[in-house]
């Protein structure tokens, strides 16, 4: 691309943007009257009316980090206004790139200095990238293209500096040390966005390095591969470490071969041997876009040359649509039916995203790339038109998702610029929406969501016209006969390349449905509709893996329906429906058995605006009323609750299982299901409660939620942690009702009345297993307990685990009043200056008490593996005990583990340390919260459904597991690290 000259930020003409809020804008303007303090530029720049001094408060306003970052370092916009932006940046890549020189040729720098160089350098590139973006004066693909041209510069110094220092220690001998990577034989790939040219504003980085042992360079070649390891170590810690200038970019190494048993560096030899070898199919797509960015870049190509058979295989045959198929189901979105929603969607993996119109692209290279070599190119923009030259695609599908692509990247762009953060989420609040939406330039958030919504539209549109391409490639089904008692042989050919394992039990299955032997079966209208049905049934649970168990628990499902017209004629005009139906037979048998058991929580699944709609309490709390409200009774009254409770879990839970929402907001959903439920069922109770025993004059009650209930982070298959808290006027001896009881029994007899309730079992199944044990005194103590008591044992009597336990209290119904004392206390309790060494010696013992009653069944025990929940809990709930004695306020109880941990970790943590520990909270909880979605009991990858395997996988975005558990040790190796250093370090 061409670098036109003499561009100006400060001639820009006209602004787009504006600011979201007046409070932000006078922040951003103070700001810049600081900033011109000293600086003749800036200060006239103030003083005139130039529509740059508008775009600039409109940015700032807009942009904290980009606030903070001027703010800071306002020599940055002084240089700005003096230079034209292409010199600009020119100007700090090239400072970039040569980091790594000293002061004499052949000596290197330290560590600390080039990290110094290369963060400053990133902060003044970002700066101007952002306001070049949001300006207009640079479009998405000149932005990414700088971006990644900072990317090949810092990491090109980087392992430069890291060479010679090898050099230095006597480990390596250059043949230059003037250019130290030239003919090194070290072989570093950028990969994804990096190497396509395509990086993110806030990208992290994906790099594959290799090295070529007959490079001569290593002085001592049985060390090389151990050498090579510690440089890339340094290599991570160099780029990615925050320090007081920042980071440069974050690094993931894990797209090298096998991360889970090989060490960091391997040869370029063991490398191909894999490749060719054992090479997986999202391997082949990664490689698409690998380019060498750093490093001996002759070698880099000579590696990328040989692995081209690889990667673009000759002929298009059935093991090829086998490939495409599992790379689908690996970089999985999940596209459901109905609206796309725009509050918290995921830019990049959601329907209509970023992903799919990459995958749109690399589909077809894998397909056509190995007869056609200009459909090897890397960067997606280039690609869509080469599809289109190529007439592979028409020239309409290539503009539209052109346009649609780098309409996404400007949306996530900004979503980034916002606080310099790697996320693709849309905000989930109006007010940081309307920011996204001011930062495009749409006048407020409707106009954005309607262009929003079009553009995933267009793009899930085009993907799905793809894959209906795609399955006419692939041959008829072949024979489907299920006619007469005995087996059709050709039929059970064509079941087996299906991938059916058992075609003799699918074939007997499906006799028994096209026999009538269902209810769901019995009408001749519902089995002409199945059998039309079949192929396309048996298509799409065939590229299920173990489609057999998924296929059986179809057929537990369908024998349960009491009609089955209705449903047929929807999966069979629905394939998104079919396509969800089949996802949880094949990776949630915990689902497939709540569908088997009460078919009517099927029904929620028909309404067309569900994945669009986020469970929130506003969303649940309307339906859970209306539905209770006809109640007769009481004990209908709970038969209502138990059904509407058993629904919206369920449909909380395919909201998860789809990626319509996060295993955090699905935590909080299922949170706040269990809010609304416990509050009716309290309501119900106190009624039932009164018109047999009366009202206690100056009676009052509320509920207190503890342990995951408090902090809003309920699983599908949570118990509740329950305190019943009362209070009453002491002149009142009894209640006033036809059967009277004094205060105790009186209380008593509501908790008893209200776990029963919400755990006894009926026909509906039960509400929640309800544990009482963090009440005070656990279960010698009584079941209610009266605030004044409850307030006494905490200031008085209460353990340190029982404070523990109290940062994650949250009243969640009863007497507004009785609440306001509870909190009260809450804060009072928490607000204690402690014994920090006490404090610290119960926790260590407590940890370790837990270490040996209750050691952890598998590395996927993520709650108590050393490093797992349990530590990061442990971490966070000591930080809020602690934090009154640092001078600063706990976080209110019931904060969620995540908040509470990133407001004290701020404060209180090494950066670095809290950035671990929340992408680790972070990580085992999406895992988590999908493991208790699916099933019952401890995940184990050797018995787990072949589904779910797929889905933990894509719980963080991983392509296996190898390199799922790789990250989970390191992850909790460096969590109970960080433990360690948090209670001692305070």
């Amino acid at each position: 691309m061409e670098e036109p000259t003499e561009r100006r930020l400060s001639d820009i003409e006209a602004v787009e943007i504006r600011p979201a809020s007046q409070g932000e804008a006078k922040a951003a303007l103070s700001v810049l009257k600081d900033a011109a303090k000293g600086r003749d530029a800036i200060a006239r720049l103030l003083a005139s009316n130039a529509p740059f001094k508008d775009f600039l408060v409109a940015a700032l306003a807009l942009s904290p980090f980009l606030r903070d970052t001027l703010g800071s370092h306002p020599a940055i916009l002084e240089a700005l206004l003096t230079e034209d932006l292409p010199s600009f940046l020119r100007r700090r890549v090239d400072a970039a790139r040569a980091a790594w020189q000293g002061e004499r040729v052949g000596a290197a720098v330290t560590d600390a200095e080039i990290m110094s160089r290369l963060r400053r350098a990133r902060r003044e590139i970002a700066l101007a990238i952002a306001l070049a973006d949001l300006s207009g004066l640079f479009d998405g693909r000149e932005a990414t293209r700088w971006l990644s041209d900072f990317a090949d510069a810092a990491v090109s110094a980087v392992i430069d500096h890291l060479l010679l220092s090898a050099q230095e220690s006597g480990k390596f001998l250059l043949k230059d040390p003037a250019a130290p990577s030239a003919g090194s034989g070290v072989v570093v790939l950028g990969m994804g966005k990096l190497g396509a040219s395509e990086l993110n504003y806030s990208s992290d980085i994906d790099l594959v390095i290799f090295y070529e042992p007959q490079s001569a360079i290593i002085v001592q070649p049985d060390e090389a591969s151990e050498t090579f390891a510690r440089l890339l170590r340094r290599l991570v810690r160099v780029l990615q470490e925050r320090t007081g200038d920042g980071y440069v970019f974050r690094t993931d190494l894990r797209l090298r071969p096998d991360p889970g048993s090989t060490p960091l560096a391997i040869s370029v030899e063991a490398a191909m041997l894999y490749y060719e070898g054992r090479g997986q199919n999202w391997e082949r797509a990664a490689f698409i876009k690998a380019r060498p960015v750093a490093g001996d870049l002759e070698a880099g190509e000579r590696f990328l040359k040989e692995l081209t058979p690889f990667v673009f295989r000759k002929y298009l045959d059935y093991a090829a649509i086998a490939d495409i198929h599992s790379i689908k189901r690996q970089i999985h979105a999940h596209k459901g039916h109905g609206e796309i929603a725009v509050k918290g969607h995921n830019v990049k993996l959601g329907r209509g995203g970023i992903r799919e119109i990459e995958f749109f692209v690399q589909t077809q290279q894998l397909i056509a790339g190995g007869r056609m070599a200009a459909l090897r190119l890397r960067g997606t923009e280039a690609m869509l038109r080469a599809l289109a030259e190529a007439g592979w695609i028409d020239r309409t599908a290539a503009d539209e998702l052109i346009e649609a692509y780098w309409f996404l990247r400007r949306v996530e762009h900004r979503i980034q610029m916002v606080h310099d953060e790697q996320t693709h989420l849309l905000p989930e609040t109006e007010a940081e929406l309307k920011r996204i939406a001011c930062m495009l330039g749409f006048a407020d958030t409707a106009a954005f969501a309607t262009r929003f919504s079009n553009v995933l539209r267009t793009v899930e549109r085009r993907y799905a016209q793809l894959f209906e391409q795609e399955a006419k490639l692939s041959s008829d089904t072949g024979n489907l006969v299920f006619t007469g008692q005995q087996d059709d042989p050709d039929t059970l050919k064509t079941l087996k390349t299906l991938g059916f394992e058992r075609p003799s039990d699918i074939a007997r299955i499906i006799r028994t449905w096209h026999y009538g032997r269902y209810r769901a079966t019995q009408s001749v209208e519902a089995r002409e509709r199945l059998t039309e049905l079949t192929p396309e049934l048996l298509r799409v649970f065939g590229e299920s893996r173990r489609a057999d168990e998924a296929l059986l628990r179809f057929d537990k499902f369908i024998s349960g329906l009491p009609a089955g017209i209705q449903l047929f004629s929807l999966l069979g005009n629905n394939p998104g429906l079919l396509s969800l139906i089949v996802n949880i037979m094949s990776s949630s048998p915990r689902l497939a058995d709540i569908i088997a058991a009460k078919p009517h929580v099927f029904d929620g699944m028909l309404d067309p605006g569900l994945l669009a709609e986020l469970p929130t309490r506003d969303y649940l709390a309307p339906r859970i009323a209306s539905f209770v409200a006809g109640a007769r009774d009481y004990e209908e009254v709970l038969d209502r609750l138990r059904i509407i409770a058993a629904e919206q879990r369920f449909l909380i839970g395919i909201r998860l299982l789809t990626g319509s929402i996060s295993g955090l907001q699905a935590g909080r959903a299922f949170t706040d299901l269990a809010d609304l439920i416990i509050a009716a069922a309290l309501d119900a109770v106190l009624e039932e409660i009164r018109a047999v025993h009366g009202h206690l004059p100056g009676g009052r009650v509320a509920i207190v939620g503890m342990g995951k209930l408090g902090s809003h982070e309920l699983t599908a298959g949570s118990d509740v942690d329950l305190i019943l808290l009362y209070d009453y006027d002491d002149e009142m001896p009894e209640s006033d009702g036809g059967k009277p009881l004094d205060p105790t029994r009186y209380y008593t007899r509501i908790t008893q009345r209200l776990i029963a309730a919400l755990s006894a079992p009926t026909a509906e199944g039960i509400l929640y297993d309800v544990d009482m044990r963090l009440r005070p005194s656990g279960n010698k103590g009584p079941v209610a307990t009266r605030i004044s008591a409850f307030a006494k044992y905490q200031r008085q009597e209460a353990w340190t685990w029982e404070h523990l336990a109290l940062t994650r209290a949250r009243c969640i119904c009863g007497d507004a009043n009785l609440i306001d004392e509870a909190e009260a206390i809450f804060a009072e309790v928490l607000s204690q200056k402690r014994d920090v060494g006490k404090i610290r010696k119960d926790v260590e013992e407590m940890r370790e008490l837990i270490d040996r009653e209750k050691p952890p069944n598998s590395i996927w025990d993520l709650k108590l593996i050393p490093g797992g929940l349990v530590d990061i809990e442990f971490i966070t709930q000591y930080l809020a005990l602690i934090a009154p004695k640092r001078g600063m306020a706990p976080s209110p109880a019931g904060s969620h583990t995540m908040e509470a941990l990133k407001t004290l970790g701020a404060a209180l943590m090494d950066a670095n340390d809290l950035d671990a520990a929340v992408e680790a909270l972070t990580l085992f909880t999406e895992i988590s919260q999908i493991v208790r979605l699916c099933i019952d009991g401890e995940f184990d990858p050797e018995e787990a459904p072949a589904g779910l395997i797929d889905l933990v996988c894509q719980a963080g975005d991983y392509p296996d597991l190898k390199h799922l558990e790789a990250d989970i040790r390191r992850l909790s190796k460096g969590v109970r690290g960080i433990f360690h250093s948090v209670i001692a370090g305070s």
